[in-house]
């Protein structure tokens, strides 16, 4: 099932966001998004549209985000393997399933904007 909420905000700005978008583009074939979310979240629909959009507008390809739709009790695939407790949570990994960062919904920046940094730092 996928989610609503990570359909591309039509009125994201990538140029705003440059930087980032260069830095998810650049390792574009080389990392994979795992999203955890709800519809039903308030959290979810202010972030990920955004970050949709930003995954979007890198050229992420469709087979590298995988998205888990939760309950209202945030239950839902690899909540317990990836330990999810909040969402929205993103988690990042190499082709060898390793994972190099995570987004969780109390970061004080946009998905795209923390995870682009932490990508780079790595």
């Amino acid at each position: 099932m996928s989610l609503e909420t990570m359909r591309p905000n039509p009125t994201w700005d990538a140029a705003s966001y440059e930087d980032a978008v260069d830095a998810i583009a650049a390792h574009r074939d080389e990392l994979t998004y795992k999203i955890w979310g709800g519809d039903w979240c308030k959290d979810c629909r202010a972030l990920l549209p955004d970050f949709g959009a930003a995954l979007e507008a890198a050229e992420v390809p469709d087979e590298r985000i995988e998205e888990y739709a939760l309950d209202q009790d945030k239950q839902g695939p690899g909540v317990e393997e990836y330990d999810i407790e909040l969402i929205p949570t993103i988690v990042v990994e190499n082709d060898e399933g390793e994972e190099i960062t995570r987004f969780v919904e109390e970061e004080d920046v946009p998905p795209a904007v923390w995870l682009a940094d932490e990508i780079e730092a790595a």
